[in-house]
């Protein structure tokens, strides 16, 4: 499988969509930094993790996109100068019909379309589904994503990890925004759960809850430099049944946000 060919579509795709009908856009990098767990052989290391992510918001729906590059300070084949992303396009029913679709604190429903993509474990899944945003007070956003779990990835027999058979999601996300005195914080983060499946050796894929909350300080406010543009805090990965094993991982993460 091509990942960088696939993962530099969908960057390319997502950003000249924007650009395109941009009602509003945000490019950030991320670095965390924090001691990860392997699933299969439970030893932990020293893991930095730089990401790329994109969001914007367009006159028909939304797009988001990360791609994730880790590496850790043992070589075990797990997190090795790896590469992961993810894209997910949204349709507005709101925007494309004309018709509002908001229904008490739903404020609008959207059509998705996504896939994630691993590097050497040479993984690939489709994601369909539909997206409901919410309007909940002090939140700048939340949005729950609800989406089939397609594998299509390449196997064991193409040096990959096992495909699986098919599956489903939830995935909530959020923004609250809040300030103390005159300094600003923000608290970000999802929370998905993927039921279980089964590999192409019949043994079974548990089902997972992957929690990444963020809570940052908003550093270039407080230096007065530009609100908004450089945060510094702390993102919590609480992942039970890591990758569908039995593993569970709870790991503090030092987070750095920059946006372009």
């Amino acid at each position: 499988m091509n990942l960088k060919k696939i993962l530099s579509v969908a960057a390319l795709c997502a950003v000249s969509t924007s650009s395109y009908a941009a009602n509003w856009s945000s490019t950030q990098l991320h670095v965390n930094n924090g001691e990860h767990k392997n699933p299969f052989s439970l030893t932990k290391s020293n893991t930095t993790v730089v990401s790329l992510q994109h969001a914007s918001g367009y006159d028909y729906g939304d797009n988001f996109f990360f791609i994730d590059y880790s590496n850790d300070d043992r070589q075990d084949g797990y997190q090795d100068k790896d590469f992961y992303g993810e894209w997910y396009s949204t349709f507005s029913l709101s925007k494309i019909s004309g018709s509002d679709f908001s229904y008490g604190a739903i404020t609008d429903v959207g059509l998705t379309a996504g896939f994630n993509a691993a590097g050497d474990s040479k993984v690939l899944k489709y994601l369909p589904g539909v997206k409901l945003s919410w309007q909940a007070p002090g939140f700048s956003f939340l949005s729950t994503l609800f989406t089939a779990y397609i594998d299509d990835s390449e196997g064991v027999a193409r040096g990959g990890a096992p495909t699986e058979t098919n599956s489903w999601m939830i995935d909530v996300a959020w923004g609250y925004p809040f300030t103390i005195g005159s300094q600003k914080f923000n608290v970000t983060g999802h929370v998905e759960y993927i039921a279980e499946r089964e590999n192409e050796f019949g043994e079974d894929v548990k089902a997972w809850i992957l929690a990444q909350p963020i809570i940052t300080w908003d550093l270039g406010h407080a230096m007065s430099i530009k609100e908004n543009t450089l945060l510094l805090g702390l993102e919590w990965q609480y992942w039970h049944n890591k990758l569908g094993t039995d593993t569970t991982e709870s790991v503090p993460q030092l987070h750095v946000e920059w946006t372009f």
